[in-house]
């Protein structure tokens, strides 16, 4: 009975990761047409490109880039007392976009030299390695910012359109 059992749970392992790289291939396509830049990105995969899309919904959501980040849960949180003046990381926003942001902030200190360049500067300055990583979070919220704000313009083309 326990090899029918185990032979049962891994044909559906399989189907399940079958399953998985189906999805994976139509969110990657979806993510190509809208957001194409993403993926060009070290770090940003189809799954993490999603999120950051679903999350950022349509232009105008947010009015700021500090907005984003905090809607991310990346903005430092002053967490000083006395003569100590200390950040600490928001454990409040959308959870997934924050763990988005987390992923890619894992891969990029894996795989990137200037990341891991960036990451020894900060500890170098005194930071603790928690710290410096929330700042390379925030870090990577601003370059998302600014390519989603960019992604967002209108084109020649859609104003000739529009008119």
């Amino acid at each position: 009975m326990t090899i029918r059992a185990l032979r049962c749970t891994a044909q559906r392992v399989r189907h399940l990761q079958a399953e998985a790289r189906e999805l994976e291939n139509e969110l990657l396509a979806i993510v190509r047409e809208r957001a194409p830049e993403h993926l060009e990105l070290l770090g940003i995969g189809p799954i993490t490109a999603a999120q950051i899309l679903v999350s950022w919904s349509h232009a105008g959501r947010f009015r700021s880039e500090a907005a984003f980040a905090s809607f991310a849960g990346v903005a430092p949180i002053l967490a000083s007392s006395g003569l100590t003046n200390k950040h600490r990381l928001n454990r409040g926003g959308d959870r997934q976009l924050n763990r988005a942001m987390h992923t890619i902030t894992l891969i990029r200190m894996r795989l990137d030299p200037a990341t891991k360049s960036y990451v020894a500067r900060r500890i170098s300055e005194g930071k603790s390695s928690r710290d410096a990583q929330r700042c390379l979070k925030r870090n990577i919220c601003r370059q998302i910012f600014k390519i989603l704000e960019r992604s967002n313009q209108p084109n020649a083309e859609d104003l000739a359109q529009a008119a």
